[in-house]
Parts: structure tokens; C-alpha cells; sequence
């Protein structure tokens, strides 16, 4: 099937259309972070770093890590944008931009989301890292795909009186019980709530009376056959459901840098993260 020039829309020097990058400029294996800011922090580490591409909040460094070529690039905050980034990454793998054909063998991407986070249990502490073995979507995007909810988000839908269905998808296997094979310390495996907005959606009140009476009370006090949420956040869901969808290997890793509980923020935000982007590329060697 032969990709229109609407739905795949490639710029004149042959790059993609947002992330403005050509099928050669991407590895395999990805690193992607919110925040353009945080892509030098990854790329520091590599050995070399020979593609450097900014657009948008798409910033992209390919280079290379003890032999391994390695992506790390950003796709700004929230879903929509992690929509944008998904389906262009996968067109760069496994579309023909000569012919604008689907490619006959599949190409599957190595995504590994270095992230932020809010912890929803006590014994979740700042300077802890939770890795989503699960991302439930409180968003809109479920709603254009091939997605569906099951008894976790029937429960969170009922508990949380919400108007709309979650949508739930697991990690990528492969790439989940390859990071998790002797983990640091502190990284925690857990379940992630997905929200469309920092304030409101994340039970933080300004200025304004929250639809949601008590909901991070709500959220910690959940339970489902053993099955509780860990986290809040922006992007994870989205990644799963797209990584399903397109057939690529994703896995979520976010640092604690607040406790929703305690009402605390980490004293040195920029040290975990630090850390965090260490202990991935570690694992990436």
C-alpha cells in the first residue's frame, strides 16, 4: 500500500515532517526524554555523537555507545506529543521513503522513555525509580486507536466516577525482563497512571475547586488483585499503546522526584535524573 502525500508527509530534503529526520539519522535502539534540555544529558555519555537535529520540541542526537549506535530524542510533554513521535520514528523504520510502501519485513525500535514522576505510595520515596510494567491512559488518545479497558481501568473508571473508559497496555516484554535482569537498588516495578495536564488531573489545586474531590487519596487507597498504582505522569501510556500498535519494544523508566503522599519535591531534581540516564545507558553497554 502506496502512503499519501497527506499522511505521510516527508519535507523536501527527504526528512520526515516533525522530527525532521531521515531513516538513516535514527538507531535502533532509542533513548527519549520530555524535556529538549535533557538530550545533551544523555548524549554526554556516548562515546561520539555524529547526528545533532533540533525542530520543534524535537531535539535528536544519534551517536555511540561502546560500539552500540544509540538515539536519544525528545518529544515534549504529554501524549499528543508522543502520538507525533511514535508513528514518525516507526515510518522511519519500516516505510520505504522512496516508494512510500511499507517496507516487507518489519523493523522493531528498542524505546526506552527516561521520565519524571509523581510517586503515589509511601514506600515509593523520592530518589526511588519506578519501571511501568503496566501504563494506564486517563487521556483522549485511546480513543483514536485500537485500544480497550479491562477489569484495572473498569475499576479505576468506577472509583474515580470518570465519564470515560481508561485504556491499559503492558510494557514490551523482551525489553522489560532485559532491564529489569539485576536492577539497581531502587528501581521498583510498578503500575503508572498516564494524565492529560499536571494540575487538575494530577490532584493539584490552585486556583479553581477540582472536579475530583480527594483524587491522589483515591488513587493510593486503589487495589486490584494485588495490583495497585505506583506513579503519575504524561507520556507512558501513550508509548505503550503506540509500541503495541506499530509492534515495537517500550519500556518507561521514571524517576521519583515527588511524593504525592507526603507532599514533598526532591531537593536536586537535575542530580536524579543524572542518575537515572547513568544507570539506562549502563544497562545499554
Amino acid at each position: 500500500m502506496k502512503l499519501s502525500e497527506t499522511d505521510l508527509i516527508i519535507n523536501p530534503d527527504g526528512s520526515i515532517y516533525h522530527l525532521n529526520l531521515r531513516p538513516e539519522q535514527i538507531a535502533e535502539t532509542i533513548i527519549t526524554v520530555g524535556d529538549p534540555e535533557r538530550v545533551p544529558m544523555v548524549s554526554k555519555y556516548f562515546d561520539s555523537v555524529d547526528i545533532k537535529v533540533n525542530k520543534r520540541e524535537f531535539v535528536t542526537h544519534t551517536g555511540y555507545l561502546s560500539g552500540k549506535r544509540i538515539t536519544v530524542i525528545s518529544s515534549g510533554i504529554g501524549t499528543d506529543n508522543v502520538e507525533i513521535l511514535m508513528n514518525e520514528l516507526d515510518a522511519l523504520a519500516n516505510v520505504d521513503f522512496q516508494t512510500r510502501e511499507v517496507k516487507p519485513v518489519h523493523t522493531t525500535l528498542n524505546i526506552i522513555r527516561i521520565g519524571t514522576s509523581g510517586s503515589l505510595q509511601l514506600d515509593i520515596p523520592i530518589d526511588s525509580v519506578v519501571v511501568s510494567a503496566l501504563g494506564i491512559g486517563m487521556d483522549a488518545l485511546g480513543f483514536f486507536y485500537e485500544s480497550s479497558g479491562n477489569n484495572l481501568t473498569e475499576k479505576l473508571k468506577d472509583t474515580l466516577s470518570l465519564e470515560f473508559m481508561p485504556y491499559c497496555n503492558p510494557a514490551g516484554t523482551v525489553l522489560f525482563n532485559y532491564l529489569m535482569q539485576n536492577p539497581p537498588q531502587n528501581w521498583i516495578e510498578g503500575t503508572t497512571v498516564t494524565c492529560p495536564g499536571f494540575y487538575a488531573p494530577q490532584g493539584r489545586v490552585l486556583r479553581y475547586n477540582p472536579k475530583i474531590v480527594g483524587l491522589m487519596e483515591k488513587m493510593n487507597a486503589f487495589l486490584l488483585d494485588g495490583t495497585r498504582l505506583t506513579n503519575l505522569e504524561m507520556e507512558t501510556a501513550g508509548y505503550y499503546l503506540m509500541g503495541k500498535l506499530l509492534g515495537h519494544q517500550v519500556v518507561s523508566i521514571s524517576a521519583i522526584l515527588a511524593s504525592r503522599m507526603t507532599h514533598q519535591f526532591s531537593g536536586n531534581p537535575e542530580k536524579q535524573v543524572d542518575t537515572l540516564i547513568k544507570q539506562v545507558l549502563e544497562k545499554l553497554r
